[in-house]
């Protein structure tokens, strides 16, 4: 049976134990879906994933390109590798700076 997180992601093919897994643990997932780029998986199971966007400034009228570093978990049947485009959904605080989790890879 596939589990329903209410986001269109592909469920991942491989299997996994851990508890703070969206798809086969009990980690419910809220707030933002973001389209992210992975920039370092060299911490156990975390992500360090970037995020690019546009901020319009009002006085110039015109939009600045930003960019925001953050960290996600990254479960074992996902395994998300460094450059690939992910998509990472919050959810509630896994540690003193892991807020999100990566559900799959981006289409």
């Amino acid at each position: 049976m596939k589990k329903s997180i209410g986001l269109d992601v592909e469920p991942p093919k491989r299997e996994c134990t851990d508890k703070k897994c969206v798809w086969h643990g009990s980690l419910p997932v809220r707030g933002k879906a973001i389209t992210a780029i992975v920039k370092s998986v060299k911490a156990q199971q975390t992500a360090v994933v970037e995020w690019h966007y546009n901020k319009f400034i009002p006085k110039y009228e015109r939009y600045e390109r930003r960019k925001i570093h953050f960290h996600a978990h990254n479960p074992d049947c996902v395994k998300a590798k460094e450059g690939e485009r992910v998509v990472v959904v919050e959810c509630r605080p896994l540690s003193k700076t892991k807020s999100f989790v990566v559900v799959g890879p981006a289409r």
